[in-house]
C-alpha cells in the first residue's frame, strides 16, 4: 500500500478578461470548481496508475468537503484516513486572465491535520510500503510523520512544495526528495546541479518541459520530457510524484522510475485540470512504446 499524507483542496477558478482594481467590480467569463490540493492530486495520480493507495488528510464539514471525499473514494482511493473537521475545507481561489493567474490559498482544514490525527492513523502508516508527503500541511505534523517513518523503516518521498518551510535537517529521514529547480535553489541556496552532487540517488529535480535530472551515484542523468501539446500544466509535478512512487512500489529501479514518471507527467498536461489528464499505466506504456 502507498500512503499519501497531505492537502485536499477545492480549486475555485474564475476566468476574466479584466483583473479588477481595488474597489472595482468586473464581469467574469467563467467559474469552475476543480478538485485539487497537492496531496489529493498525488493520490489520484497513484490510483489512476493502479497501485493500492490510501489518503490521510482533512476536509471541512461542508459541501466542498463532502464532494472531495466522495471524489477521492470514486477514484478508488482508501479514504479511511481522511477526517472531517469543523473548519472549512481548504480552497485555492484562482483568478485567470490572459494566461496569467493570481492565487489565494486558504488552507482551512488542511492546517488542522495535527500530530494527534496522525497518531490515530499510525497503523495505516506502519502498513505502508512508501509514504508520500508535501508541504501544504503543518510543519510539526510533517516532522512527526518523518519520525514515525524513520522508526519503522518506511521509505518517504517528500515533494517540497511550497519550499519555504522545508528543513534541511530532514534530509537524513527522506528517501527521495523531488523539488523543481526553483525549489531546489530556495532550499539549499545553490544551483541544482551542485545540490545533486551532494545527494546522489536521493534528489530528483524536475525541470518542467526539459524533463528531470538526478545523480545515479556517479554522474548526472538528464531524462528529457516527452514532447507534447500542453493544455494545462497544473498537475504535472503531482503526476510525476505519484507516478514515481507507483513505479518504485512496482519494483522498478530508480532510473526506470524517473523515466516512467517523466512520461506520465508529459501525458498529464494534455487535458485541463490538475487531475484531468493524469494517465493510466497502459497509457504511459503506450507512450513508452510498450514494456
Amino acid at each position: 500500500m502507498i500512503t499519501v499524507i497531505g492537502s485536499i483542496n477545492m480549486d475555485v477558478v474564475v476566468d476574466t478578461d479584466i483583473f479588477p482594481r481595488q474597489g472595482e467590480t468586473v464581469q467574469g467569463k467563467s467559474f469552475t470548481t476543480i478538485p485539487g490540493g497537492k496531496g489529493a492530486n498525488q493520490a489520484v495520480a497513484v490510483a489512476r496508475l493502479g497501485s493500492p493507495i490510501r489518503m490521510i488528510g482533512a476536509v471541512g464539514n461542508d459541501s466542498f468537503g463532502k464532494e472531495l471525499y466522495d471524489h477521492l473514494a470514486n477514484e478508488k482511493i482508501d479514504v479511511s484516513g481522511i477526517v472531517k473537521m469543523n473548519n472549512s475545507t481548504g480552497i485555492a481561489n484562482i483568478l485567470l486572465h490572459n494566461q496569467d493567474n493570481r492565487i489565494i490559498f486558504v488552507p482551512g482544514a488542511n492546517f488542522d491535520l495535527n500530530v494527534e490525527i496522525i497518531d490515530a492513523n499510525i497503523q495505516l502508516i506502519r502498513e505502508s510500503k512508501i509514504v508520500i508527503l508535501q508541504m501544504e500541511i503543518p510543519v510539526p505534523t510533517i516532522e512527526h510523520i518523518l519520525s514515525i517513518c524513520e522508526k519503522h523503516s518506511i521509505p518517504v518521498l517528500l515533494n517540497p512544495a511550497p519550499a519555504a518551510n522545508f528543513r534541511k535537517e530532514w534530509m537524513d529521514k527522506i528517501t527521495y526528495l523531488t523539488p523543481n529547480e526553483t525549489e531546489c535553489e530556495v532550499i539549499f541556496g545553490e544551483d541544482w546541479e551542485t545540490v545533486l552532487k551532494q545527494y546522489p540517488n536521493k534528489i530528483i529535480v524536475t525541470l518542467g518541459d526539459e524533463g528531470a535530472a538526478y545523480i545515479n551515484g556517479t554522474e548526472i542523468i538528464r531524462v528529457p520530457s516527452f514532447k507534447t501539446t500542453a493544455v494545462d500544466t497544473t498537475g504535472a509535478g503531482d503526476t510525476f510524484n505519484g507516478a514515481f512512487a507507483h513505479a518504485i512500489y512496482s519494483g522498478k529501479t530508480s532510473d526506470d522510475a524517473v523515466k516512467f514518471a517523466n512520461i506520465a507527467a508529459s501525458l498529464s498536461v494534455e487535458k485541463f485540470g490538475a487531475q484531468g489528464g493524469m494517465p493510466t499505466e497502459e497509457e504511459v506504456y503506450a507512450r513508452l512504446g510498450g514494456h
